[in-house]
């Protein structure tokens, strides 16, 4: 197969699923745990790609949180959002809806109006800067329960900063049935943002179908586990909900065994609207460019597959109509300029 990383290194791209402190390069989080030296978190970022091997998915979630500890200031919050765009530039990734977990700072201490000034400072910097438009869907983390779920649906409606467009609920899968959050996301809903859980990515198809029936969601964080039941998958197509679908990551938490096994090709011949994401990318050692080389040679692709992919992402957004159709404009005007080079 023809070597796609050049094409897809200039590809305008939009991704869907990637986690605020997940998406912390090296660099970054070895400032940060230089800043807090009481940490566990290597302060060399060479130490950091041991670290940052898992042995399953309840492991990935003890060091994640052990990074997230890291952020413990407006300060830490801004740096690491804005640098997060900074590697988003780096890719050419046009607009990102970032996943941000709010419970996680403002219980360690961070005051929530100075966390909602400090990730508003960024977006708006990194818009005007870096050319990267941000928004962002505020995340229950499922491990902490109801108050987290509380707290989170309290600000991001009451303190509902510009840039937030989504609700979601990331986390262990496993003990940590979807329903019980049905009052959060309705309030959530309610108020205008969109519904977009993780689900069936280390638990079966019902886990998804309970974030569809009692979660309302527009789109499912993962849904790997959709392949073993027909039905959902065309339910699935039918209703056009995309899946944001992370293959490195789903091998990095033993999701997947292999990535020659992952699910992706049976979700395309289905007809599900399949988005490609990098969900931590520094911590799977990835990106958003590996995870489409990846998907392309999975799916057998080529320039224009790989370009409709980028499209799908945008089909996907909650950007606006006028925003979707500059970047789809971006994709096909660079893809026929490659095509016409060659």
């Amino acid at each position: 197969m023809t070597d796609l990383s050049p094409f897809i290194a200039g590809l305008p791209k939009a991704e869907l699923h990637v986690h605020h402190v997940g998406s912390a390069s090296p660099r970054i989080v070895a400032e940060l745990a230089a800043r807090h030296p009481d940490s566990k978190v290597p302060t060399d970022p060479d130490a950091l790609a041991d670290y940052f091997v898992f042995t399953d998915f309840a492991h990935f979630i003890e060091v994640y949180l052990s990074v997230v500890d890291l952020v413990r200031t407006p300060e830490d919050v801004r740096l690491l959002t804005f640098e997060v765009a900074r590697d988003m530039a780096r890719q050419n990734i046009r607009y990102a809806e970032l996943t941000v977990t709010p419970f996680s700072s403002t219980r360690r201490g961070i005051d929530e109006k100075a966390f909602m000034d400090a990730i508003e400072d960024a977006r708006k910097a990194a818009e005007a800067e870096l050319g990267v438009v941000l928004r962002w869907c505020f995340d229950i983390p499922g491990e902490a329960g109801l108050e987290a779920a509380e707290e989170t649906v309290r600000l991001a409606v009451d303190l509902r900063p510009e840039g937030l467009v989504s609700f979601g609920l990331g986390g262990p899968e496993i003990g940590v049935p979807r329903p019980q959050f049905k009052p959060y996301f309705d309030r959530a809903i309610a108020a205008g943002l969109h519904s977009v859980p993780h689900a069936g990515e280390t638990t079966g198809p019902q886990t998804i179908w309970d974030a569809l029936n009692d979660l309302r969601a527009e789109r499912i964080g993962h849904g790997t586990s959709a392949t073993q039941d027909p039905a959902l998958l065309k339910h699935l197509a039918e209703n056009r909900i995309p899946l944001e679908v992370c293959p490195t990551s789903n091998l990095a938490t033993r999701a997947v065994l292999d990535l020659d096994e992952h699910p992706i090709k049976e979700m395309v011949a289905a007809g599900v609207l399949v988005t490609i994401n990098s969900d931590d990318p520094p911590m799977f050692g990835s990106d958003l460019n590996n995870e489409y080389a990846v998907a392309a040679r999975l799916l057998e692709l080529d320039e224009r597959g790989v370009a409709e992919l980028a499209k799908n992402a945008v089909e996907a957004s909650f950007l606006d109509a006028a925003g979707k159709a500059r970047i789809t404009a971006e994709i096909d005007a660079y893809t026929a300029d490659w095509l016409a080079a060659r």
